[in-house]
């Protein structure tokens, strides 16, 4: 089936400081015509990254760069490599094109719905290109003036998934593509941060060691440094439907979520890069 969309690919503001910030699955647009074919829980797009938006409305004070995905990552995934190839092979991942929620239920009402290969690559070329290709000429920008480029790529996802992970997910995963995506200090320093802050679990390159985005844009040996944030979304926002964001919760979480981005910028500034 053909694919077309009138929204635009993503939002973004330009910030004044050597940071960007990428939200890859904060998008809910699913166009008219593609939505029709999807069951009706699908339409409620639960695999959302929600409300990301508002939780980091902090980072524009610090001069961040602010990058967010506009569709839903059941149009197309912008942390998966785009020839679809599995992040985490031999564990259960969802594609490119999805066809399936983190439930394991359907995504389309019917299996002739899914997407042929000729409609994979009109989503690619109409949002997946033009997102990346934003974010890669913001990292050549930021470098550009500022000598470095830092890469936060803000993700979250409901505490209990069975199909990825068993038990209650921890709630700060912080991945650096087992050490690849940035400085090892900066990584320590942030886990250290994470780890401070009570009533929340954390851990560095768990479960969650950073999607394409991460690995892809990662390099610091090029002076580009790339981390992913996986946090549980309980700890800001209610997990089940109308996965309301819940300000009181919120207010907990983002004073620690200011320090860690914090210590991206001192990182980027500091004497030691």
């Amino acid at each position: 089936m053909k694919f077309s969309t009138n929204e635009p690919p993503y939002r973004f503001r330009q910030g004044s400081s050597p940071l960007l910030v990428s939200m890859p699955h904060a998008g809910t647009h699913v166009p008219p015509g593609l939505a029709a074919r999807l069951t009706p829980e699908a339409r409620h797009v639960p695999d959302t990254d929600w409300h990301l938006e508002r939780l980091y409305d902090f980072a524009d004070a610090m001069g961040a760069s602010i990058l967010v995905a506009t569709h839903s990552r059941y149009v197309i995934d912008l942390n998966r490599p785009p020839d679809g190839a599995s992040l985490y092979p031999g564990q259960s991942v969802t594609g490119l094109c999805p066809i399936d929620t983190f439930d394991d239920t359907p995504i389309y009402a019917n299996p002739s719905d899914h997407p042929d290969s000729a409609e994979v690559a009109e989503r690619r070329e109409a949002i997946w290109h033009p997102y990346h290709a934003k974010l890669a000429s913001e990292l050549t920008r930021i470098k550009a003036q500022h000598g470095i480029a830092m890469l936060w790529d803000a993700h979250s996802i409901r505490s209990v998934l069975p199909r990825f992970f068993e038990g209650k997910l921890t709630d700060l995963n912080l991945g650096t593509s087992k050490g690849a995506s940035c400085d090892p200090a900066l990584a320590d320093r942030l886990l250290a941060i994470a780890k401070e802050a009570p009533g929340y679990t954390s851990v560095l390159n768990g479960r969650f060691t950073g999607g394409y985005i991460t690995r892809h844009h990662g390099r610091p040996q090029e002076g580009q440094h790339a981390v992913q944030l996986e946090m549980t979304q309980c700890s800001y926002m209610q997990e089940t439907l109308p996965f309301a964001y819940m300000p009181e919760v919120a207010a907990q979480v983002q004073p620690h979520l200011e320090r860690m981005l914090q210590a991206v910028l001192d990182h980027a500034r500091g004497p030691t890069r």
